[in-house]
């Protein structure tokens, strides 16, 4: 018999002794290891949201600098200077419509990927709840 096992024999014999339901406890086993492999899911969903957001974000910052350097192509500083104003308002207006535009992607990839990993820690939680009720018997002993 291995220490673990002892153990698992004298924590039965007190609870036993105290008029405490018995425990399957493999099943308790089972469900934390199942836990276990839900975080596990959880937290991999979560890093590939962050993934995500962070790859948006460095495509917005590349679609900017592109427009920037379009703007600097096109300047001509000793041009008119109602055309180069309408040039740099042109330049601002694409750069804030890219930067809008990715913040609510990113914004939604993040509140995506969040739903979704706290969704399997909710649902795991709940079943775990569930198979923690199934695996208590009554002890028939007292």
């Amino acid at each position: 018999m291995t220490d673990t096992t002892s153990y698992i024999d004298m924590l039965r014999k007190f609870g036993s002794d105290l008029g405490l339901p018995k425990l399957n406890v493999d099943e308790l086993l089972q469900t934390q290891k199942k836990n276990i492999d839900a975080l596990s899911e959880s937290a991999k969903l979560a890093a590939q949201g962050a993934q995500s957001v962070a790859q948006k974000q460095r495509e917005v910052l590349e679609a900017g600098l592109r427009e920037a350097a379009t703007l600097a192509r096109e300047y001509k500083p000793l041009g008119k200077v109602h055309e180069n104003i309408a040039l740099q308002t042109e330049f601002a207006r694409k750069v804030f419509e890219i930067t809008v535009q990715g913040a609510q992607e990113s914004a939604s990839t993040a509140r995506q990927s969040t739903t979704d990993a706290v969704k399997i820690i909710h649902d795991r939680v709940k079943e775990s709840f569930e198979e923690i009720r199934a695996s208590v018997r009554p002890n028939k002993s007292v």
